[in-house]
């Protein structure tokens, strides 16, 4: 699901909300999500996961075109952990039936 995806469904299970309140919405979750995590924060959603900086250890990669060894530096990258609630949910459909691309909410709605 893209950012334009998901603010789309949020504005048709919103109904109360403009497009522009839902993209408001969104984009400054993000920035915030970002902004902590650039200051090397971190940020746990009860039910979904956290966020935290992993370090990356300097190493010596190589240029696919050449073949010459290059020194990478060490940096820091994002890393998500999915909490336990998350993880059953995914998990739920094990049985030989996809558990991608359903949409439970739908059913809560009628």
């Amino acid at each position: 699901m893209t950012k334009s995806e998901l603010i789309e469904r949020l504005i048709v299970k919103q109904d109360g909300l403009t497009s522009k309140d839902v993209e408001l919405a969104i984009k400054t979750m993000i920035e915030q999500m970002s902004s902590t995590l650039a200051s090397g924060g971190r940020i746990e959603i009860r039910g979904f996961g956290s966020f935290s900086l992993h370090f990356r250890e300097p190493r010596i990669g190589r240029n696919p075109k050449t073949g010459d060894s290059v020194t990478l530096a060490g940096k820091y990258v994002p890393h998500f952990k999915p909490g336990k609630e998350l993880k059953d949910r995914v998990n739920l459909n094990l049985d030989g039936r996809p558990a991608a691309n359903t949409d439970d909410d739908d059913e809560d709605d009628a």
